[in-house]
C-alpha cells in the first residue's frame, strides 16, 4: 500500500525525544510562507484541526494534517518528514532544541497514484 507520508529514522529519534517530555504528538503543516510552511510539532490535541484540514496519515504514532488548500499542490507528491540541526521560528515544539523538522518530496509515479485509490 502506498503512504502519501513516511518519516527518517533521525526523525523518529527526535519525536521519540520529544514524546518522553511532552506526550503524544501531532503534526501539521499550513500552507502559510517560509516557516509557516513547515511541518509543526505540537502536543496532540494543542493544535485544533478542523474541515480546512487533510489527515494524510500517521507518522511513528503520531497523526499528520495538512490544510487542504496545501494539500492540493501537493497531493500528487510522496512525504517524508526529516530534521535538520537549525532554528526555525515557529511554536514547533523541536525549535528549542536546535532542530526543525521539514519535507522532502518527490513526485509519485503513476502506480503510486493508482493505489492510492
Amino acid at each position: 500500500m502506498v503512504k502519501r507520508i513516511d518519516i527518517t529514522e533521525k526523525a523518529k529519534s527526535l519525536i521519540d525525544d520529544l514524546r518522553a517530555e511532552h506526550g503524544e504528538l501531532m503534526f501539521h503543516q499550513s500552507g502559510g510562507c517560509c516557516d509557516g510552511s513547515q511541518p509543526m510539532c505540537f502536543t496532540d490535541g494543542e493544535f485544533m484541526v478542523g474541515d480546512s484540514d487533510v489527515k494524510l496519515g500517521e507518522i511513528h504514532g503520531c497523526p499528520f494534517y495538512m490544510s487542504r488548500d496545501q494539500f492540493e499542490y501537493w497531493k500528487h507528491t510522496h512525504l517524508t518528514l526529516d530534521v535538520v540541526k537549525g532554528r526555525g521560528s515557529s511554536f514547533s515544539l523541536e525549535i528549542p532544541l536546535g532542530f526543525r523538522f521539514i519535507i522532502r518530496s518527490r513526485v509519485f509515479t503513476e502506480e503510486e497514484l493508482k493505489s492510492l485509490g
